[in-house]
Order: C-alpha cells, then structure tokens, then sequence
C-alpha cells in the first residue's frame, strides 16, 4: 500500500510540475504583453515587389473573391503580383481565375503539400521580387495590408507575421477558435516581441525576403506544418521575426466539430514532433550559443494545448475539492492537494482572460463556453490519434460560412 502511495505522489509531482511550469509560463507572458511595445515605421518611398504567394487545394468556393480582393490593395499595382497556386480546382474556376490580372500556377501532386506548391510557383515567377507574402486561401488583407508589411521591410525587418484574426464568428466553434487564434496573437506575438523574442509564425499572413524565403523552402519538407519546420530553421539560425499587430488579415475559423478534430489533430502532430526533433539541440543552442529564442520555441512546442491545460487542471482541482469535503479532517493531505491544485487553476484562469481582446466579452462569447467541455474531448480525443497526422496531407476546407 505505501509503495503504490508513493508511485502516486511521484506521478502527481511530475504532472503537477510540467502542468505549472506552462500555467507560469503563460501567466508570465500574459502580464508582460501590457508592456508598449510601439516601433515607429520609417516612412520611405520605396515600395517593395511583392509577391502574395496563395497555394490552395481545391478552394473552388473561396478563390475568387479572395484573388479579387488581394486585386484591390492600396499598393501600387505594378509593385506586387497575385499568385494563386492552383492544385486539383476545378474547370470552371481556373477559367474565371484566367481572366483575372493574376499568375496562375497549376500543380498536382501525388501527395499535396504547401510547401511543395510555395516552392513550384516560385521556381515558376522566377527572382524579381524583393517580398514573399504567403497566404491561405481563405485570407482576405485589409486594403492596406502591403503597404504595412512594406513600411516594416523599409523599418529593417526581414521577416514579418501579420495580425491573423477571425473573418466569421457565427457559431459557437467559430467563437472559440477566434478566442484561440487571438490568446496566441497576444502571448505568442505581440508579449513575446515586448521581450525582444521573436513571434511565433502561424502557416499565413507572414512575409519574408524573397530570396530567404526561396532559399530556405527548398529544404522544407514538411506535409502537415510546414510553417513549424519552418519557425524553427529561422530561429536555429539566429533569425528574429517581427510581429505587425496592426496588419489584418481575415482568416475563416472552424464551424464543426469534426473540421475542428482533424484540424487540431494536424497540429498537434506537427507541434510533438518538432518538439521531438529539437529539444537535444534547443539545449545545446541555448547553453553553447545563447539562443534563447530557439529554446523558447522549443519550449512553446512541448506544451499542452491550452484547452487539454484548462480541462485536465479543472478536473483534477474538483477531484480534490470533492474528497477533501468527504473524507475527515485528519486527511488534511488532501486538502493542501486541493488548495495547490485551485491557485494553479486561479493562474490558468488568469492567464486566459488577460490574453483574451475585450471584443469577447459578450453573451455569444458565454454561450461559446458552454461548449469547451466538448471541445475538450474532441482535442483529448486528438492527442490519443496524432500519430501519422503529420505524414499525410489532411485538408480544411473553406468556405462554408454564413
């Protein structure tokens, strides 16, 4: 009996160990993000060729509104080019894609990945361009959009992520996906540059040396979370990636609860396994070279999502709350179990609603809550069937909102 008491205890150290160490991690950025963090741009008249590089797979529903409305930027239009990357549309709509003042790069691939497409249609629009711009498919920029990533090239930075925030909010899983998507804006991006680390790249809205970009592309392989191989090349070699808080880009957010599934199943293949691969070298990097932005994004990729983090520490908290109300008071070890539990259950809280825009805080917002439970299983669920996620192409289809 005392042996299997100390397994326990040795098991709920641990867990309680890893699972505070990312709550103070959290919590730390999530203060830290209320530090100004305002770079004035240069004002130059230099105006960068951009390339806004759109690979999409089968995007029949969404491609042309967003081709036109990439069209309307208020950047002069001899100094960027649309670059839609065409894999498996249909007729109909490579036709009216034809007719647009676009570049239109068909591809098909045995196996379809982003960064097999990125890298064709760059090989295909050839090196005049001083700016790669990647977008999804379903992206829409504000109409000044490229002026702000132009201004911030001119301002000396190389590598630039754009503010990514919800294009539709009309249901419950919408609602949290844009809550997930701007808690990561705000702890990942905008704190993380408040400290002079760089932010955390997101798949789209991001912009680079053209040169650098095509360079590295070349040695990425990646079929699901191209954009993580990608991050940690660029912060192994000693890159800073700025984040623009202020350049919008619209992205589509999940409507259902088994787009949501094979979405986070993706990620979450993708995070443990660059975790994986580079947590022996982040060590190494860190105490041989000083790269402290390489190891913290190592660190971020070993991570809990947050909403497992929320859920598992919610759990365990009222476990203990309920034993402790049962059993007598000399089983006073429980009840110090439930306090630790509840002040780290404080801090996640905390930590949370510090990250979350005060857009949110509304009735559609209370209402969105009432599904995490379910969207606690559904990420659970994920964790338990990741493996192999990352080795084939699992495509989001866009589009469907109302």
């Amino acid at each position: 009996m005392e042996t299997l008491k100390l397994i326990i205890n040795f098991f709920e150290i641990i867990m309680f160990g890893y699972l505070g160490i990312t709550v103070l991690y959290l919590l730390f950025f999530a203060l830290v993000g209320f530090i100004p963090n305002i770079k004035p741009l240069k004002n130059s008249n230099k105006n960068r060729k951009i390339a806004v590089l759109i690979p999409g797979y089968k995007e029949d529903m969404v491609i042309i509104d967003v081709a036109q409305k990439a069209l309307e930027q208020k950047y002069p239009k001899e100094k960027f080019d649309v670059v839609i990357i065409a894999d498996s549309f249909a007729q109909t709509t490579l036709s009216k894609l034809k007719t647009m003042p676009l570049k239109l790069v068909e591809v098909s691939f045995k196996v379809s990945t982003k960064a097999k497409a990125l890298n064709r249609a760059m090989k295909v629009i050839g090196d005049n361009y001083d700016v790669a711009l990647v977008l999804d498919a379903d992206n829409i920029m504000e109409p000044d959009f490229l002026a702000k990533i132009n201004a911030s090239f001119n301002s000396g930075y190389s590598i630039i992520q754009g503010h990514r925030v919800a294009k539709n909010v009309n249901n419950s899983f919408a609602i949290l996906d844009a809550i997930s998507e701007e808690i990561n804006n705000y702890i990942f991006r905008k704190a993380h540059r408040s400290v002079g680390l760089s932010a955390a790249l997101i798949g789209s809205g991001m912009a680079f040396e053209y040169k650098l970009f095509k360079d590295i592309m070349i040695d990425i392989d990646a079929v699901g979370g191209f954009d993580k191989q990608l991050e940690m090349h660029l912060l192994k070699n000693n890159y800073t990636i700025e984040y623009i808080e202020n350049a919008i880009v619209e992205d589509e957010k999940v409507q259902k609860s088994e787009v949501f599934a094979n979405q986070r199943r993706r990620w979450l293949s993708a995070q443990f396994i660059y975790f994986g691969k580079n947590i022996g070298s982040a060590f190494v990097h860190l105490f041989t070279k000083g790269n402290v932005d390489y190891f913290d994004k190592v660190i971020q990729m070993g991570q809990l999502p947050r909403i497992i983090l929320l859920g598992l520490i919610g759990i365990i908290t009222i476990f203990y709350g309920v034993v402790t109300l049962l059993l007598p008071y000399q089983y006073y070890i429980f009840y110090f179990s439930f306090l630790q539990w509840a002040v780290l259950l404080l801090f996640i809280t905390l930590a949370l609603l510090l990250s979350v825009p005060k857009k949110f805080y509304n009735k559609s917002t209370l209402n969105a809550i009432l599904t995490l439970p379910k969207g606690f299983i559904l990420m659970f669920v994920s964790m338990l069937r990741f493996k192999g996620a990352n080795k084939k192409f699992i495509h989001t289809q866009h589009g469907q909102t109302d």
